[in-house]
């Protein structure tokens, strides 16, 4: 039983990085900074030294009793680098144990003065929580799937903030029955208590059914625990393992499993080793080490239960090494040797093995190649031929059918291929922009097809299609409580011209009523990194900001693969300008076409999100009245050239490696930290998490510092720093829409937008 999606979709979204560093101020000296400071007439006794007596979550404020901004103390710090040496005041703030009481202490205070500039808005953030969780169905549930007899499902009780994992057995005739007593295998609300942050990572179940093992995250750091359960008893079982990847796999024996050890420095999974239930986990063997820093490896068991996989995956190529599920020996052999710029999947099916690859064939195609021969490109033959215009991103076998998640016009669409006929077919919609994409599919004996289908004003919507017939059926659909309706929302897909003539693909929704005028409030988003395409999908709580006559918008810029790989590669390395140019260009399409008002946009992104929310602050500050950078990498030339930060190593592919010079220079002129320059900014909110693995918290500290110390604006610039969690924030799915009630707040605030009850037909 699998509650994560297949390993290299899983390594794809943990790549959601770190890191940033280039030209303002280098070379200036502490006291030449310090002293242009002082001149724009900001006192000195203003410098935050933590270590001081006084208590760091009392604000300072000045004699109108407006708060003051802690700011940070300056140290000299040289960052070496063969291409050049340049000088980081705040590179102080970098504490590898978090325990510095003297940086904790500037967390501490930037927090506070978040609080007292936000403290007017307190009755909004509480409105805007409310209205969100009015929204959710609180006693909710997955539809359950089946694996090996039994029904697995997650579900929430009511006013309760994590899952509870359980399953139900199968009927004879292998369906579901709901008059089978249920068993709860994980109470994530009994596991959380105590705990500041929890969250359960991947469950597995031995083939039998018997023992359960999962993985849990205290911190948020993603240094993940293993844990063993005993179904039949109720058991939890002795022998935990810390410091492990989420993928786990159950050998057939029901009693070995393997995961994947993590550098405890780089915190970068590199060792595969396998672990026998009842023996000391300290004498694990090792399976497999991998040597080149560059790859992610997860481990992972096929749909068929026929073999453990171990996958590797690095930004341009990939290998799996698979051994058969029922050997004690659990031999593993390579299946396709790695080479670079070629990237494979592969997946059983009979005697052959079916692989989606990027071999000759740019946007991926899927072949079919006799076990024996699989690594003899000879023997491939084409299931899906390879097309200029539609990227393969995702493929699961079935008996009678092959499945894939192709991206076409710009869309995430679902098509089917029969074995029998080679016929194939698309799912359709009846709306644009949507999202399809395969659900969770465990078992491949089946002729029925799970799949997710939303549009950003169809709530996601769980179908079977019986690909025989097909037959669809609606399983569910997120409920959406209150007085939600469909039709009262249009959505838009377009294309926006930018400054070199390439047509930007932008996904738009609004409440019907608001007018074109060029008078309404823009809220922008996009992501644009790691081929990671940001899909059109519904969100309940974006009703809150289209009700009160927001339009919402997803900018499908370059570096994501909504257009296939040539999008993504037209996005990173020295082509990575052209996703900050992009988002540019698509707001000054939306202003220019009259979906709002050139002084009423906003924008979010987060995580290499964040670093395009840092360029654009940088390189086009009149065109937001806000922005929203949760998360951000910031910090790029210092990060990638310290190794031993998570996520360095293989990421060089991505943004290329600073010890060459091309690339130094190149990440130089656009990281927003280096780019800090003495001029007004948009007013903003950015965002961390102390224990962020992927991100780590002194890049938006030390860029939060720098901006305090650069701006010349009153604008609001508020730090917000989770001090018990990583990078996907507070844990509890409630906790979640505080944050998320804050940055409406505050975005709304600066809009000018009252938070009251929306006004009939959504008008502002």
């Amino acid at each position: 039983m699998k509650l994560i999606r297949p390993w290299w979709a899983a390594l794809a979204l943990a790549a959601v990085l770190a890191g940033c560093a280039t030209p303002a101020e280098r070379g200036a000296s502490v006291d030449d900074a310090a002293a242009a400071r002082f001149a724009d007439g900001v006192e000195p006794e203003q410098v935050f030294a933590a270590g001081a007596e006084a208590d760091p979550r009392e604000v300072r404020r000045d004699a109108s009793g407006r708060p003051l901004p802690p700011v940070a103390k300056q140290v000299p710090h040289v960052v070496r680098s063969p291409n050049g040496d340049r000088v980081d005041p705040y590179y102080w703030m970098r504490d590898d144990s978090r325990k510095d009481p003297e940086l904790l202490a500037w967390l501490e205070a930037e927090n506070a003065y978040k609080r007292a500039m936000l403290a007017h808005t307190a009755s909004a953030q509480q409105a805007l929580y409310d209205e969100i969780v009015g929204r959710v169905k609180q006693d909710d549930a997955t539809v359950p799937e089946r694996k090996n007899g039994w029904w697995y499902y997650t579900r929430y009780e009511e006013g309760r903030e994590y899952p509870i994992i359980a399953r139900r057995k199968a009927a004879a005739d292998g369906s579901y029955d709901a008059s089978a007593p249920e068993q709860v295998m994980l109470d994530g609300n009994l596991l959380a208590a105590g705990k500041g942050f929890f969250q359960i990572g991947t469950t597995e179940v031995t083939r039998d059914g018997r023992i359960l093992a999962w993985v849990e995250d205290t911190t948020g750091r993603r240094q993940w625990t293993l844990r063993f359960k005993d179904l039949g008893t109720g058991a939890v079982l002795h022998g935990e393992i810390r410091n492990v990847e989420a993928g786990i796999a159950w050998a057939n024996d029901n009693r070995t499993i393997l995961y994947v050890e993590k550098d405890p420095v780089t915190l970068l999974g590199y060792k595969v080793r396998k672990h026998v239930l009842g023996t000391d986990p300290a004498n694990d063997p090792l399976v497999y080490e991998e040597k080149d820093r560059s790859f992610y490896m997860g481990v992972f068991k096929s749909r068929s239960d026929r073999f453990i996989h171990i996958g590797l995956q690095s930004t341009v190529s990939s290998e799996q090494w698979v051994a058969d599920a029922d050997d004690p020996a659990l031999a593993f052999r390579v299946l396709v040797p790695r080479e670079r710029d070629h990237e494979y999947q592969a997946e059983d099916f009979g005697g052959d093995w079916i692989l989606r690859t990027n071999w000759r064939a740019k946007n991926f195609r899927v072949v079919r190649a006799p076990m024996a021969r699989v690594a003899d490109r000879t023997a491939w033959r084409d299931v899906v031929a390879h097309r200029e215009d539609a990227f393969v991103q995702e493929v699961a076998v079935f008996r009678d059918f092959l499945a894939v998640n192709e991206r076409s016009g710009g869309l995430r669409q679902v098509r089917t291929v029969r074995w029998s006929d080679g016929r194939s077919a698309v799912l359709p919609s009846d709306e644009k922009p949507f999202t399809a994409y395969l659900g969770s599919n465990p078992e491949v004996d089946t002729g029925t097809l799970r799949y997710y289908y939303s549009s950003l004003t169809t709530p996601g919507s769980t179908y079977d299609l019986d690909v025989a017939s097909g037959t669809r059926t609606l399983m569910k659909r997120e409920p959406v409580l209150g007085d939600f309706d469909p039709a009262d929302y249009a959505s838009e897909f377009v294309f926006a011209p930018a400054r070199d003539g390439t047509r930007i693909p932008v996904s738009i929704v609004y409440r019907k009523g608001v007018a074109r005028d060029g008078t309404a409030a823009l809220y922008q988003y996009a992501y644009g990194s790691y081929g990671i395409s940001m899909d059109p999908t519904f969100s309940s709580a974006r009703l809150s900001l289209l009700d009160r006559g927001v339009v919402f918008a997803i900018a499908h810029i370059r570096g994501g693969q909504e257009l296939g790989r040539q999008w993504y590669e037209d996005g990173k390395l020295l082509k990575k300008k052209n996703t900050f140019t992009d988002f540019v260009d698509v707001t000054d399409f939306l202003v220019r076409e009259r979906y709002a008002a050139k002084d009423r946009v906003v924008a979010m992104g987060g995580s290499a999100g964040g670093l395009l929310m840092g360029a654009v602050a940088n390189l086009a500050p009149d065109r937001y009245r806000a922005l929203v950078a949760h998360v951000p990498f910031v910090d790029v030339v210092t990060t990638m050239l310290d190794e031993s930060i998570p996520l360095t190593t293989n990421e060089f592919d991505e943004w290329g490696n600073p010890k060459d010079k091309a690339y130094y220079d190149y990440m130089l002129s656009y990281s927003p930290y280096d780019n800090v320059e003495r001029k007004a900014y948009s007013a903003m909110l950015v965002t961390t998490g102390l224990w962020d693995s992927q991100v780590q918290y002194f890049e938006p500290a030390k860029w939060v510092a720098r901006l305090r110390e650069m701006k010349t604006d009153d604008n609001p610039l508020l730090f917000r720093v989770n001090m018990e969690a990583g990078h996907g924030g507070k844990s509890g799915r409630f906790q979640r829409f505080r944050e998320t009630a804050e940055e409406y707040a505050f975005l709304l605030d600066q809009l000018g937008i009252a938070v009251a009850a929306p006004a009939a037909g959504g008008a502002p």
